[in-house]
């Protein structure tokens, strides 16, 4: 598989990712720095994007149903060079399903998210898989 974004920025503005028909704005300046997510952000998000989507897919394959799940992703950043050292993840899916099985759900993730494998090359990640009973 390929793949293709396009981005742009105005000197002294913020900057923009296109992807697909999405616009999806970020913050290079200052004045933007408590509104728009920085590069950072969108780092983890796009981390956070990859376990999502498997979740859903791996539902299908596990043969189990949920009504939601959440994601928290919490991240150590190092200065000397400037890299993310740590990533902790909390993940909790909302479901009923006796036929969900967190444990090798967190095995397939682990296993085959591209991006968590990527990034998993050049940091440590850990975390949680908890499932809650929807009501």
């Amino acid at each position: 598989m390929k793949y293709h974004i396009s981005a742009s920025s105005i000197a002294n503005h913020d900057a923009e990712i296109l992807i697909k028909e999405s616009n999806i704005e970020f913050g290079t300046t200052e004045i933007t720095a408590d509104t728009l997510p920085n590069p950072a952000e969108l780092f983890l998000g796009s981390f956070s994007a990859c376990m999502l989507k498997n979740v859903e897919r791996f539902s299908t394959l596990m043969k189990f149903t949920y009504e939601k799940t959440t994601l928290e992703v919490e991240a150590t950043r190092l200065e000397k060079p400037p890299r993310m050292d740590h990533i902790i993840y909390s993940l909790t899916i909302y479901s009923n399903d006796k036929r969900l099985n967190a444990g090798l759900l967190k095995k397939n993730i682990e296993k085959f998210g591209t991006i968590y494998n990527t990034v998993k090359q050049s940091c440590t990640i850990s975390g949680t898989i908890n499932t809650i009973e929807h009501v």
